[in-house]
């Protein structure tokens, strides 16, 4: 407990601690708060102090740099009214020599006319004295070409003549083989459209089986004990030997047939049924490839992949049967020998090779010659095309002479004097 005496009246009063402790914060608020106030009215004071100067002082520094840009201002001003009046003294002096030049060019111009048309006053002199001379000189001329061209034409007719008769009997001949292999196509088209590529090859072997092949066997194979067969078989002979023997593999496809297959797909499996048959060649007859000139050519040799092997289209079917018996018939009695020493069981190993070797010699011999025939036919197509060619050319020699001749004896005095009266008034002087 405390005793406090009041300043006032002077009385004494008791006040407890916590009575006080609150009398004392209360007086120490007040105070704080008097003293916040004031110190915030000083700051604002010298925060208002501190802007005014810190305005006026930007306020000088804008003003200094606006004089400064005016002072710029004034003086590109007048270097650009200075640059501008030199422009100008520029122009007019470039106008001025301009005009100048203009003046001397014309001067020069008018100079070179001047000698031009003096020029030209002599050159129609000597024009008219040439023209005279020339006249005379064409006129012979003329007459000299038009009785050379009248050889020439002569000539040229003579061997047009010659040459058309040579040349139409060859024309005449191609025409005609094309005409029938033209049709030879059709009716094999025709042929394809109902029959079979097999039945095809069978018909076609029957019409002259018994004529050219009358000891022949020539049937369909139908022995698949190893699992594959090909179509057919043809076997010749001539007593106890055989001949020749050929395995015949036949593929066709329309042209309708969305997976196109190839010669080449076919080529393992026929030469395996070939050895499993003991045949001695073997044959693709194929339609495949319609567009290849490769296999287009004729009969196509392909034991470069297999050996004795070909590729041929339908209409050589025939042709390759009589080829390869006839080259076959050539070492038939080496055959017959050959057959008589096997059956007196006598060692042929060094003769059955020489044999081998002939057989090749003869299929690189007969390639060879097939490859010659190819090109002559090639070269023969070549020649016709060459002939064709020069027949057209000399057509075109033979209406460029017309008309060189047709242009000569247009050519008349009237006409070489036309537009020129000078020259008409000499002739009539010369008619007088």
């Amino acid at each position: 407990m405390s005793e406090i005496k009041c300043p006032n009246c002077g009385k004494t009063f008791t006040v407890s601690e916590d009575d006080y402790a609150n009398i004392s914060r209360q007086v120490r608020d007040n105070e704080f708060k008097a003293e916040l106030e004031a110190r915030l009215h000083d700051m604002d004071e010298k925060n208002k102090i501190q802007s005014k100067a810190e305005y006026d002082k930007i306020a000088n520094e804008k003003d200094k740099q606006i004089a400064e840009l005016q002072a710029k201002l004034d003086s590109a001003d007048l270097a650009k009214q200075s640059a501008i009046q030199d422009a100008v003294l520029k122009l007019e002096k470039q106008n001025n020599d301009q005009k100048l030049e203009l003046e001397k060019i014309r001067n020069d111009k008018q100079a070179e006319i001047a000698k031009l048309e003096a020029k030209i006053s002599s050159f129609d002199t000597e024009k008219k004295l040439a023209v005279s001379e020339a006249v005379s000189k064409v006129e012979k001329e003329r007459d000299n070409y038009k009785n050379k061209l009248e050889v020439s034409e002569a000539e040229a007719k003579s061997r047009e003549v010659g040459l058309k008769e040579k040349y139409d009997g060859a024309l005449a001949l191609k025409d005609e083989q094309i005409a029938q292999l033209k049709d030879f196509k059709a009716k094999q088209s025709t042929k394809m459209v109902g029959e079979s590529l097999e039945q095809y090859c069978h018909d076609e072997f029957d019409k002259i089986r018994m004529t050219a092949f009358p000891n022949a066997y020539f049937e369909k194979d139908n022995d698949a004990k190893t699992g594959s067969k090909g179509d057919f078989i043809f076997r010749d002979k001539d007593g106890d030997v055989e001949i020749v023997s050929i395995m015949f593999e036949m593929k066709n496809e329309m042209d309708t047939t969305s997976t196109k297959h190839k010669n080449e797909d076919f080529f393992k499996e026929l030469d395996k049924d070939r050895n499993e048959k003991k045949c001695e060649y073997a044959v693709l007859v194929s339609t495949l490839e319609a567009d290849s000139d490769y296999y287009n050519s004729g009969i196509v040799d392909v034991s470069y992949r297999y050996p004795k092997m070909y590729v041929i289209r339908p209409q050589f079917f025939i042709p390759i049967i009589t080829l390869l018996r006839n080259a076959a018939l050539k070492s038939l009695e080496t055959k017959r020998e050959l057959a008589i020493v096997r059956e007196q069981n006598i060692d042929i190993t060094n003769f059955e090779e020489n044999i081998e070797n002939f057989k090749q010699g003869f299929a690189k011999n007969f390639d060879l010659a097939k490859r010659k025939f190819d090109l002559a036919i090639e070269e023969i197509d070549k020649t016709i095309d060459h002939l064709q060619k020069t027949k057209e050319a000399l057509t075109r020699s033979s209406e460029n002479l017309r008309l060189a001749n047709d242009k000569a004896d247009g050519l008349t005095i009237k006409r070489l004097t036309r537009g020129n009266p000078t020259m008409q008034k000499k002739f009539e002087d010369l008619k007088k």
